[in-house]
């Protein structure tokens, strides 16, 4: 007998027929003598109803409010799909974070999962059930709800998978694994056979949204054995694992995020300690920040700049610019008619040239890089908003993904 842990997203749970259909699914697993844990995401568009909802009342709703609101989604499709089960003559429960003892800290929409008790769910395993939990959301020390931020059900199933030393965790999705681009942008993508966990979490950090990179940093961590396939089709899907098996491309895939924006401090002073002042600020605020900048100088000032999450455009200027004086410059702009395209392969290290490549690539298709991040596995580019399609469909075919035969 396998433990198994399976996670459908919104769009796998959006109507009733998909409800039953994805119960179905649910059954054949259990059906071959195997304990399953489900993890599901709201329905559909629920989260999106329930945040227009949360505006409606307030511009700047309680963060603590939000996460009571949000956490119903979760709670709607666990009881739906408990329901679809039991009309169809099998037993199921359905939990919420909490119930399951999904401990985070207190930070609201974003929080972190501590630890998991996973007693109530073996008891319920044990009795024979189907156990349907709730992703996205936990309980902090105050026994508050919190919930986990983008791609939380994610993290959720992988994090129960680690607790619960789950024989496999299946994600599925609207896809049927991971590509080597957007399909949706480049319809010639390949999908992966597998791919390692590190390249897996560059993708997702960068902008790939088959999964994301909370839940691949615990997979790494807790060594999970994890697929990501299709909840529409039967298809192989990808492995997610230590070590990929070699293939003929020093090159994984080509990722792009338009949910970023650019930030540049002006006429930093040229001292020691300016760039943790700043830096400690926005880490103090709960600010993510990616690649980084400075310029060589004029005089005894440099300009610094930097990327983060859009979402976080007007809270981090409002920092910066009540700072100023602290941090000893004149003026922060910023802009978010950017975006950022990236490559991403463990063989890359190891071939001189790719980045001259992927800099041609984007050269012939007439787009500027802005600004330029590297490290072992990837290779990073800030492209006009508007270019990030043209630029990861330039790359793909440069690198000749499409035609590679990925066995």
């Amino acid at each position: 007998m396998a433990l198994i842990v399976q996670k459908f997203g919104g769009s796998s749970v959006a109507d009733a027929s998909r409800v039953m259909n994805v119960a179905r699914r649910i059954i054949e697993t259990y059906l071959k003598g195997n304990q399953v844990v489900v993890v599901l995401s709201a329905q559909g568009d629920t989260t999106d109803d329930l945040i227009e909802k949360a505006r409606e009342i307030s511009e700047n709703p309680s963060k603590r409010e939000m996460d009571m609101l949000l956490s119903t989604g979760e709670q709607i499709s666990i009881a739906l799909m408990a329901m679809a089960i039991h009309r169809l003559g099998y037993p199921a429960i359905s939990l919420t974070g909490p119930q399951v003892g999904m401990k985070t800290n207190s930070c609201h929409t974003n929080a972190r999962i501590e630890e998991v008790d996973g007693n109530r769910i073996k008891a319920e395993l044990d009795a024979g059930k189907i156990v349907i939990v709730a992703g996205f959301q936990g309980i902090d020390e105050n026994g508050d709800i919190t919930t986990l931020g983008r791609g939380g059900s994610d993290t959720t199933a992988v994090a129960l998978a680690a607790a619960l030393n789950a024989d496999l965790c299946e994600i599925y999705t609207d896809v049927d694994g991971v590509y080597t681009a957007d399909p949706r942008v480049v319809p010639k993508a390949r999908k992966l056979k597998d791919i390692t966990y590190d390249e897996m979490l560059e993708l997702a950090s960068l902008g790939a949204k088959v999964l994301h990179n909370r839940s691949v940093e615990l997979a790494k961590k807790y060594n999970v054995n994890l697929v990501v396939r299709s909840s529409m089709n039967g298809n192989d899907g990808t492995i997610v694992r230590e070590e990929a098996l070699m293939e003929k491309t020093m090159i994984k895939g080509v990722a792009y995020d338009k949910d970023i924006a650019r930030i540049s401090i002006i006429a930093v002073r040229d001292i020691p300690g300016v760039a943790y002042k700043i830096f400690k600020l926005l880490a103090d605020a709960g600010i993510n920040v990616d690649i980084i900048l400075q310029s060589i100088g004029r005089g005894d000032t440099k300009d610094i700049s930097f990327t983060i999450a859009r979402s976080q455009l007007m809270e981090t200027v409002d920092l910066i610019n009540k700072n100023l004086d602290y941090i000893g410059a004149k003026e922060v702009n910023f802009t978010h008619d950017v975006a950022k395209v990236s490559i991403v392969g463990a063989g890359m290290a190891n071939h001189p040239g790719v980045a001259a490549t992927m800099f041609g690539a984007l050269a012939d298709a007439d787009i500027n890089i802005h600004m330029i991040s590297t490290s072992e596995i990837k290779i990073s580019c800030l492209v006009r908003w508007d270019e990030a399609e043209k630029a990861v469909q330039a790359i793909h075919e440069r690198f000749g993904l499409a035609e590679e035969e990925l066995e």
